[in-house]
């Protein structure tokens, strides 16, 4: 199994570059960040933990640019993963997200993968102009037509949210960027997965995780994908016997969420969590 981290970013705390490094020189895997542009005040969606228009967290109004914190986690390090958990494709053209990742990947040395979301707030996705019983379908035209900007030397694209003719588009990804579908396990998520990504990335409050991963497998044959789909599941506190029912249940990452605290207490909460991570 692969161990990650996921930092909630905001404009204090500690920085991503620096929870990026000391989770790579702990011995993690991977390094995740969220996304919010911006947070409407006046809001009819509710959030999932809270059941209504309250948030649970204020870094919800702070949070950094994804793509800018990768970077600068990029420039610090050499092997750990960087992605998304989750990013917002559908609030984003997708010929200029398309070049900011591909150009994330080139600089990086290939250790881009996008984590992506239908995104719960539809406030939000209003103001970008995306309507909320359609957001799945944007998503998905955003995301075939980045696909087609970064694998075809003349790309084009003609879609109902997504258009634009014979294009050129440098630098392309130095591989397959996979797309891994954070939201809730239910069927009509697992049978958009089994489609158009490669792996879930399940929720905070996912609950048990086994017949969803049972159902994951057989809607991901039945779609003629090929091997197992990658199943990142999102934890709290170290539990290892968590993490020896979820390897058996199929999970194939398990990523820890970061506290809200100071840079020296993050730095050593990173450090602490990798050493139980080696002693299992």
């Amino acid at each position: 199994m692969r161990y990650g981290v996921v930092l909630f970013t905001s404009d204090r705390g500690i920085t991503p570059a620096d929870a990026a490094r000391t989770a790579e020189e702990a011995g993690f895997d991977s390094f995740y960040v969220p996304e919010h542009t911006h947070i409407p005040v006046v809001r009819a969606a509710a959030h999932p933990q809270t059941g209504d228009a309250s948030l649970p967290d204020d870094r919800y109004l702070r949070t950094l640019d994804p793509w800018v914190a990768l970077a600068t986690a990029a420039a610090v390090t050499e092997r750990i993963t960087l992605s998304t958990a989750v990013a917002l494709p559908a609030e984003h053209h997708p010929i200029t997200l398309a070049k900011t990742i591909a150009s994330l990947d080139h600089l990086s040395g290939g250790r881009v993968e996008l984590g992506v979301g239908f995104g719960w707030n539809t406030d939000e996705l209003a103001h970008h102009g995306v309507p909320a019983n359609r957001r799945r379908t944007v998503l998905r035209e955003h995301l075939d037509a980045m696909r087609a900007l970064w694998t075809d030397e003349e790309a084009s694209f003609d879609g109902e949210f997504a258009r634009f003719g014979a294009s050129w588009s440098w630098p392309k990804p130095l591989g397959r960027v996979p797309i891994l579908l954070g939201a809730g396990g239910t069927e009509k998520t697992v049978g958009w997965l089994a489609k158009h990504a490669d792996g879930w990335i399940t929720t905070p409050t996912e609950g048990e995780l086994g017949p969803k991963i049972e159902l994951l497998h057989r809607v991901w044959k039945d779609a003629g994908r090929d091997g197992l789909p990658r199943v990142i599941a999102l934890a709290g506190r170290f539990n290892a016997e968590q993490l020896a029912e979820w390897a058996e249940l199929g999970v194939t990452e398990t990523v820890f969420g970061l506290p809200d605290r100071s840079a020296d207490d993050v730095r050593g909460y990173i450090t602490h969590l990798g050493t139980k991570i080696g002693q299992q």
